[in-house]
């Protein structure tokens, strides 16, 4: 979920549901994950790259995905000794609805600019990446891979 609205008019009922949304949910999914999965499983989460962005309005959604990358960083401590790699994916602004319904015209021709390769990410960019964490890239845990066509780096 994202809430683009300067830091002094968000209500504590958005910032709950911000933290819910994409802190809380996040949290018990892993730690379900670690119950359940077998031995050399794999878990992969998705952040935002706005979380190496200095930019304004985005306060709840940069700052509840921001937990999401240390509990990515935690449980592949904790489910490492099983073989478990807990990886973390931020995509840049993505080229699908969720993306459109916050932005004016002018943010979505900015953020269209700011990737070095040009133009937003696209889901055939993220989902590949994903695919390998999963399966050959199991070596890499504990890391939040900033897939966004040099949108942000860190």
């Amino acid at each position: 979920m994202v809430l683009k609205k300067p830091f002094v008019n968000t209500t504590e009922a958005e910032y709950d549901s911000m933290s819910n949304i994409n802190s809380k949910v996040a949290y018990f999914f892993i730690q379900e994950a670690g119950k359940k999965l077998n031995d050399n499983g794999k878990i992969c989460t998705i952040v935002t790259s706005l979380l190496a962005a200095y930019t304004g309005f985005y306060s709840t959604y940069e700052g509840m995905k921001a937990p999401v990358e240390h509990f990515t960083r935690a449980a592949s401590k904790e489910f490492g000794e099983r073989g478990i790699s807990v990886t973390a994916v931020a995509p840049g602004p993505m080229d699908t609805p969720f993306f459109y319904g916050q932005e004016s015209d002018d943010a979505v021709a900015y953020h269209k600019s700011a990737s070095a390769l040009g133009g937003l990410t696209d889901i055939k960019d993220i989902a590949p990446l994903i695919e390998f964490l999963v399966s050959d890239g199991w070596w890499i845990t504990g890391q939040t891979i900033f897939a966004n066509g040099g949108y942000t780096t860190r």
